[in-house]
């Protein structure tokens, strides 16, 4: 494993969603407009084809509606049906909207009505607004339209029927609006987003995505009605809230009805699972108090459904056929090396469609399919558990250079005893014409060296976004100074010998502490000790399988508080540098953590 790892390295990175409501006025009134050029007419009064009224006292006075108006009334939506604004309105008739069923769906919405808001009620949302449509529809025998309700579902109107459901009647111009019957009542077809929350398999996946602190509703107060200034606040007559969901922005829009998804949605027994495994692999110490409960629940819940969701626009059936590329993969090589750290990994698509998508249950929705999984086949080395590459040249890379004290420093601002900084390090790179170029990993290493004599050259590195109890295997490559200089000398070219030191913080935040030579406590754990090779990059196995008990996946700061630092220093002895066999320069290519596989 070791020698394929290395050969293989030798030769070789969050929406906004707008729900319903009046922006659907805006977002397609260039379509709508388009239905009846005479509808300035119409609304206006002057047309001989208008009814007299408004489309509630259509409905009201229709005895063949009443059950419907019965509804309409109890959930005010009267009020608007009476008003200037412009509707279409499908109303199904008695026959078979039974006055039961109307009670029924009265009672649900009183119930509903004392936890939540109007807009998320189910009985407004999936009755009343999927037989309302905004602005006016008009239907002819030679054309059928795709026209979106209230509720964004998308339905079709043609010459004889609505939705699946008969018209009876249609056409009825009225002072705001136009005024269908129809034979039965259209039923509400839930999108990949709704489902989750309607299928009780699905309850603690429904628990994570409708969770407040994801979704949530939000002023806009470009949409709102303005009113009088009081006080010097701008007061508003109408206020339009936008329905968010922060999720979105990871997995997609998974409530866009002009969108088509497949969502791999775990059980409730497979949710319970992976969550027990997956909180292990997001441990963070307890130092983190005000974050830490908050940082374990949402990351390891989004481990497990980041790179669950996919778009059947770039899935087609074809494309499927060899790879599935989820709403989280990184399509372009060059973003996969800055996402990654190499432009050969890639996550969150797999090779084997067939494997992630076996022993699903599929439920077709309105904008796609929920897969839903009762096993679970998506391996966490493809999503979120990753291999770490930390570029020695990269920004923020070095933790701390190596030390010395200044005996001889006894002015006030220096006195004697002062620490001061023993290690240069400069950045070297390997051009594209150089024999090495396409061994060192990103092109690029360091050159580190002692700047007082005598010392040995010492370098920390930071090695950030570790999970915690995750076996990782620990890679050191090192590159020879003739990657950037092909003319160094064979003096130059002597190896060095390398001592690596792995230092990292404990449950209470503290960074580890050994017994040294001489019963000494020194911070950090030694690795090994390690000799490179003249003119060869040098990839070191330096551990095996090895654990961390405390994660420090998206903690900020990390150059201040890495979690897991790497100290690498020369153990040279000053014979081998008076016989010129060895030096204590050396140069760093990159320190790799791989998952570990047996």
């Amino acid at each position: 494993m070791k020698k394929f790892f290395c050969n293989t390295w030798k030769r070789s990175m969050k929406m906004t969603v707008k729900l319903l409501g009046a922006a659907f006025f805006i977002l397609h009134s260039s379509f709508v407009i388009s239905c009846t050029d005479t509808w300035d007419d119409h609304y206006e009064g002057t047309s001989d084809h208008v009814l007299s009224g408004t489309l509630w006292q259509a409905i009201e006075g229709n005895q063949d509606l009443s059950n419907f108006a019965k509804v309409v009334k109890e959930c005010g939506y009267d009020k608007s049906l009476a008003s200037s604004q412009v509707f279409t309105v499908f109303a199904p008739v008695n026959a078979k909207f039974s006055a039961e069923e109307a009670d029924a769906l009265i009672a649900q919405y009183k119930t509903e009505r004392a936890t939540v808001n109007d807009d998320d009620n189910t009985v407004i949302k999936e009755f009343l607004q999927n037989h309302i449509a905004l602005y006016n529809y008009s239907v002819s025998s030679q054309h059928s339209d795709s026209i979106v309700m209230m509720n964004g579902k998308y339905q079709t109107l043609n010459s004889g029927d609505f939705g699946g459901s008969t018209l009876l009647t249609n056409n009825g111009h009225y002072g705001n609006g136009v005024l269908f019957t129809i034979e039965d009542k259209v039923d509400y077809f839930p999108n990949v987003f709704e489902y989750v929350r309607k299928d009780a398999d699905l309850d603690s996946l429904r628990s994570f995505l409708y969770n407040p602190r994801f979704y949530y509703k939000e002023f806009d107060p470009d949409q709102s009605v303005k009113g009088e200034v009081v006080d010097g606040r701008t007061t508003y007559q109408d206020s339009v809230f936008i329905q968010r969901n922060e999720l979105f922005s990871d997995l997609g829009r998974l409530n866009a009805e002009d969108s088509t998804y497949w969502f791999i949605a775990p059980t409730n027994q497979v949710w319970k699972e992976l969550i027990e495994k997956y909180e292990t692999y997001y441990n963070y110490h307890d130092s983190i108090t005000e974050d830490r409960d908050s940082m374990i629940f949402t990351n390891s819940r989004l481990a497990i459904v980041e790179g669950t969701v996919f778009s059947r626009t770039l899935n087609t059936d074809k494309m499927l056929q060899d790879s599935a590329m989820s709403t989280n993969a990184v399509l372009y090589y060059n973003s996969r090396k800055y996402m990654w750290g190499a432009d050969t990994l890639h996550y969150y698509q797999y090779n084997d469609p067939a494997r992630v998508f076996s022993g699903t249950q599929n439920v077709e929705c309105s904008n796609g399919r929920v897969m839903k999984a009762s096993q679970w086949n998506i391996k966490p080395t493809e999503t979120f558990m990753r291999t770490r590459i930390i570029e020695a040249e990269g920004s923020g890379s070095v933790n701390e250079l190596g030390k010395w004290i200044n005996p001889d420093k006894t002015d006030k601002e220096h006195p004697s005893g002062t620490e001061e900084v023993a290690t240069s390090v400069i950045t070297l790179s390997s051009s594209n014409d150089n024999e090495y170029y396409d061994q060192v990993s990103n092109h690029g290493f360091i050159k580190a060296e002692p700047i007082v004599n005598g010392e040995q050259t010492k370098v920390t590195f930071n090695i950030p976004e570790v999970l915690s109890n995750v076996g990782y295997d620990i890679y050191l490559l090192t590159a020879p100074v003739a990657a950037n200089d092909s003319t160094a000398t064979e003096e130059q070219r002597v190896p060095t010998i390398l001592e690596c030191y792995l230092i990292y913080k404990d449950q209470l935040g503290q960074d580890n502490v050994y017994k040294g030579a001489g019963g000494k406590e020194v911070i950090g754990e030694k690795l090994g000790t390690f000799t490179t090779t003249p003119d060869a990059v040098d990839c070191f196995l330096l551990a095996s399988n090895r654990k961390f008990d405390v994660c420090s996946y998206g903690l900020k700061k990390e150059s201040e508080e890495a979690q897991v630092r790497l100290r690498i220093e020369t153990n040279v002895a000053p014979a081998q540098i008076r016989r010129g066999t060895h030096t204590r320069t050396m140069y760093i290519d990159a320190i790799i953590l791989k998952p570990h596989e047996e």
